[in-house]
This record gives C-alpha cells, sequence and structure tokens, in this order.
C-alpha cells in the first residue's frame, strides 16, 4: 500500500497559484480555503503565504529563469510542475532561510503528492539543481527579458498605463515598491488604549516599533513577521492592521459634527467603520455601515465586537445590499457625512495585494468607473445640507479618480471640492495636489485617491 503524502506548505502554494492563474480568483478568500482544506499548522501556512506572496511579486523573473532552464515551452508545461518549479526557485533565489537541498525535494515531493507522474520528478529534481549551480549567472540573466527590457513584473498593459501617465522613473520605482514585501502597519485604537500605553505593550513583549510617518495613530511593525493574533492587545481590540493612506482618507472627516449621523456606504471589512467609531467615542455618532457581501459583512461585525465591545447597539447600524439601495425611504436620515470607499482596480496596492496585477485587465477600469459614478451620484442624494462627501479609491488611475469626480461635479453644481489639506496631519500634506490626497505606491505607503466634497 502506498503512503498517502501529507499536503505541505509547497504543495498548497502550487495548488493555490494554479487556480489562481485559471480562474482570475481573488487570493485571500482562495488562500483561507485551501488552508483550511488542508489544515495546515500555523508554521506552514506562513510559509505558504510567503511562497504565493512572494511568487505573484517575482513572476516575470521567475518565469525567466524558467524559460532559461527548460527545453519545454513554458506553455506546454503542466500547470502545477510550473508552480511547483516557481516555488522552489523562489526559495533558492530569494528565501536565504531555507536550504536549497530543501526546497528540491519539497518540489518532488509535491509532484508526487499531485500524483504527477514519475519521469517528470526527474525533470523537476533537475530544473532546480540547474538553478543552484548556475545561480549566479542566472540572476543577471533574470533581471531582462529575450529583448533586452529591464523585468518588472508588472502586466504589460499596466506598464504602459503608468509609463504614459507617470513616465519611466516614476513607473520603476512604483514597480520597485510593490516587489517588495510590505511592512506592517496598524492604527491604535484610542478609544480602548493612548497610543504610549499600547506601545509600552509591545515593547513588553519584544516587539520592535516605530511611529508612522504621516498618521497620527499609525504604528510600523517593521520586523514583525507572526501572526496577527499573537500580537498583544489583539483580543482586547487596540489596534487595527490598516495602512497609513486608508487612516488618512477617514481623518477628511473631522472635525465631526457631535451626534452626528455618519455612513460608510462600501463597508467591506470594516477599516474604516471602526475608525469611525473610533471618532464617535468622543462625539456620540451614529454610523451606518453598507455591504453587500454576507461573509465581509459578517468579517465587519466580528471586527466591530473585537474593537468595541461595549458600543451601544444604535450606534452601529448595519445594512446588506448595495449603497444604491439605501435612501431616505428606508428610514435612513440624511447623513452629515457619508465615506463611498468605492470598489476599484486596486493598482495602488498591488504590493500588499499582488495577485491584483495578474487578475485585472485594461477594460475593468472603465468597468469601475461606470460604478463608482453611480455610487457617487446616489451618495449626494443621502448627504444633508453641509455635509462633507469624501470620495477614496486605492487606485492610481485618473479615470477612476479625478474623472470620476470631474463628471460628478458637471451635474451637481451644489457640491464644491474643499482642500484635503486642511484635515490632514502636516507630514501628510505633501500627498495633496490640485486639493486632491492622491499618494503615489513606495515602501511607505500605499497608492490612493481621495476628494472631499461639502455640499452646500
Amino acid at each position: 500500500m502506498h503512503k498517502k503524502q501529507p499536503k505541505t506548505a509547497r504543495f498548497t502554494a502550487a495548488e493555490i497559484l494554479c487556480q489562481l492563474y485559471k480562474n482570475r480568483t481573488p487570493l485571500k478568500p482562495l488562500f483561507d480555503k485551501e488552508v483550511h482544506k488542508y489544515q495546515l499548522a500555523t508554521n506552514e501556512r506562513n510559509l505558504t503565504m510567503q511562497l504565493v506572496y512572494g511568487v505573484l511579486r517575482k513572476r516575470q523573473c521567475l518565469d525567466r529563469i524558467l524559460a532559461i532552464l527548460s527545453k519545454t515551452p513554458l506553455k506546454k508545461l503542466d500547470s502545477f510542475i510550473h508552480q511547483a518549479l516557481a516555488c522552489g526557485l523562489y526559495q533558492i533565489f530569494f528565501l536565504e532561510r531555507i536550504p536549497d537541498s530543501a526546497a528540491v525535494n519539497e518540489a518532488v515531493n509535491s509532484c508526487k503528492t499531485k500524483k504527477i507522474h514519475k519521469r517528470l520528478h526527474g525533470f523537476v529534481n533537475g530544473i532546480l539543481r540547474q538553478a543552484i549551480r548556475e545561480k549566479d549567472q542566472l540572476l543577471i540573466q533574470a533581471a531582462r527579458d529575450k529583448s533586452g527590457e529591464k523585468i518588472l513584473n508588472h502586466p504589460d498593459w499596466l506598464l504602459e498605463r503608468w509609463l504614459a501617465n507617470f513616465g519611466p522613473m516614476k513607473t520603476e520605482e512604483f514597480c520597485n515598491a510593490n516587489n517588495l514585501e510590505p511592512t506592517l502597519i496598524i492604527r491604535v485604537n484610542t478609544a480602548s488604549i493612548d497610543k504610549e500605553s499600547f506601545c509600552k505593550t509591545l515593547t513588553a513583549s519584544d516587539i520592535s516599533h516605530k511611529p508612522g510617518r504621516y498618521s497620527t495613530d499609525a504604528l510600523v511593525l517593521p520586523n514583525y513577521t507572526g501572526s496577527i493574533t499573537d500580537i498583544p492587545g489583539f483580543h482586547e481590540g487596540y489596534f487595527q492592521v490598516q495602512d497609513e493612506a486608508a487612516q488618512l482618507a477617514t481623518s477628511l472627516f473631522e472635525p465631526v459634527r457631535e451626534n452626528g449621523f455618519y455612513l460608510d456606504g462600501c463597508a467591506g471589512l470594516g477599516g474604516k467603520t471602526s475608525h469611525l467609531l473610533q471618532f464617535a467615542h468622543n462625539s456620540s455618532l451614529t454610523v451606518h455601515a453598507v455591504e453587500p457581501e454576507t461573509f465581509r459583512l459578517k468579517k465587519l461585525t466580528e471586527n466591530i465586537a473585537r474593537l468595541f465591545p461595549a458600543l451601544p447597539d444604535d450606534q452601529l447600524i448595519t445594512h446588506q445590499g448595495s449603497l444604491l439601495d439605501i435612501s431616505p425611504a428606508n428610514q435612513v436620515p440624511l447623513f452629515d457625512g457619508i465615506l463611498i470607499d468605492a470598489p476599484c482596480s486596486g493598482t495602488g496596492v498591488t504590493g500588499r495585494h499582488p495577485d491584483i496585477r495578474w487578475n485585472r485587465e485594461h477594460k475593468d477600469i472603465l468597468n469601475h468607473q461606470k460604478q463608482q459614478l453611480a455610487l457617487l451620484t446616489h451618495g449626494a442624494t443621502l448627504l444633508a445640507s453641509g455635509g462633507i462627501l469624501v470620495y477614496a479609491t486605492c487606485s492610481i488611475e485618473p479615470e477612476e479618480n479625478r474623472e470620476v469626480i470631474n463628471m460628478f461635479l458637471e451635474s451637481h453644481g451644489d457640491f464644491k471640492i474643499t482642500d484635503c489639506g486642511i484635515n490632514l496631519p502636516q507630514p501628510a500634506k505633501i500627498f495633496v495636489r490640485d486639493n486632491f490626497f492622491c499618494p503615489l505606491p513606495s515602501k511607505d505607503i500605499d497608492g490612493f485617491f481621495a476628494a472631499r466634497l461639502v455640499k452646500s
């Protein structure tokens, strides 16, 4: 009887990558499903994540190495063998702590687990061992494609857009930043603990940290690689994982109106909803959160319960559905502030979510634009006079940002743009252009866009 091969991190990573490329599936739910299915231990889960995200960030570089080594064209390779080799090459070239021999052996074992034909085990073994022997030379070759152009590990259609919109120097800067493993950034929940006390908690657990560069409540954990739930204070609701750009977007509502009504129209997992509730701690706000997906709404509810365990029932009101379904006839008030963090291409966050660059297509951008304008137009009907409407995306594409605002203002003379810089901490004012808050992707902050509109 053949011994059943266990499902390892390397096997799971190759499986996830195969499904991702085949179906253009969003990575996070796919990753969670596969890890749960194979019941991976925490260390195996962490390695799976490191491999999947690493291969996605170095995809073209790894394929270039493989194309040099393999006599079989990549298009003719079995998809699982292709991704098992990509995971093996990523370990050999980019992970110093894993012995090369382990990378080779585990790639072969993954093929055995997948029941790949035995004759191909030698092919996988040979490719990876040759890569080890020729490592230095291959690294030089992998920096450029066959035509001599730099490999930036982003799809051609996206590079062409960025070159046209930002020029070659900025485009290369974006790509280089996106190809780095991002630093963990959290927002201290000052409704539960002050920042200084939370820093002492981190210090007591030997977790290095430093203040964020731009947002007042941000902390950067530069060396932390463990589970988020293992950070002290997680279960007590002392912090929320959130990039500084997203933190600053919510601050555009300040000063919030005492006893005001606020709406997060595209709430997702509740990062910005929880930030609004953080303001509510001192201002008695009522916050409405709208989210169509059952899974996301469940996670939002769980996040809010962790961060605000004593929150009165009437301070957060959730609506399952689209913002377009919400109207004063649904017994909601006119709001003092509305946040529309609109669905978008996500090109500003391809560093944190590297699957985005391979899952998107050029046509997606204009498709998003139609949806974004519809959400913004409907949101305007729910805003009280003198209210603030914040439109935000994690895209750096003009069609999803400035063009949406310009089209909206053409038909809404009762709205005007205000200067985002007035609401931002001094260090963040460098990201304000033409009154918009629009940082570009870097190692310190995600690419983002926000406009602050006031209804006269």
